[in-house]
């Protein structure tokens, strides 16, 4: 049966880099599924492969058309942002193992979307201090660093991975991301495990 691993964490514990090791590793073979969001484009982002960038009119069209898996909202400082999952043709499970950075509600709504038998966990920690130091980092890099939303970011994901939603999720296994390598090495044995 073929899976869908969902990689997610709380801002700046290594997930993106996570990931695109992940998905250039040749042995584990796993696909990318892009998602989409209708905040404004990063400097060092790329349409089409960071995300699909989009507006409030075509997500009100994937939801007319019955496509939407997953939507999630966050009110910043610079207003309303969403992000989202269409069923757009990228997910096609008879053939392909995918990898998906999400959130405990993507993980979630995958599950019941998709089944939870076909939603793998992998769910990425590090230590407060540590994720701070690095989520201001990469934001002094951008042309106009957001400080506001990375200091809201940092708050709420004490709220969205409370302990509580971490054990209500079903989620057992966690990855320590203070060795990036190490990190990469433990969820690659794990994930060849299960494919």
């Amino acid at each position: 049966m073929a899976k869908i691993f969902i990689i997610m964490g709380k801002s700046s514990s290594g997930k993106d880099t996570l990931y695109k090791k992940l998905i250039e590793d040749e042995d584990l073979n796993l696909k990318n599924v892009v998602m989409y969001t209708t905040r404004p484009i990063r400097s060092n982002e790329i349409d089409g492969v960071s995300y699909h960038f989009t507006d409030e009119d075509k997500l009100t069209g994937f939801i007319n058309e019955n496509k939407l898996v997953e939507l999630r909202e966050y009110n910043t400082v610079h207003g309303v942002w969403k992000y989202f999952t269409v069923d757009d043709g990228q997910i096609v499970l008879d053939t392909n193992n995918y990898l998906v950075i999400g959130t405990l509600e993507v993980f979630n709504k995958y599950k019941l979307y998709y089944g939870k038998d076909v939603c793998v966990p992998i769910y990425i920690e590090v230590e407060d201090g540590l994720r701070l130091a690095r989520a201001l980092e990469r934001e002094r890099m951008q042309r106009l660093p957001k400080y506001a939303e990375l200091c809201r970011r940092f708050l709420a994901d004490n709220k969205d991975f409370s302990e509580e939603n971490i054990e209500a999720a079903g989620i057992e296994k966690r990855y320590i991301n203070t060795d990036i390598e190490e990190c990469f090495e433990e969820i690659k044995k794990d994930i060849e495990k299960i494919l």
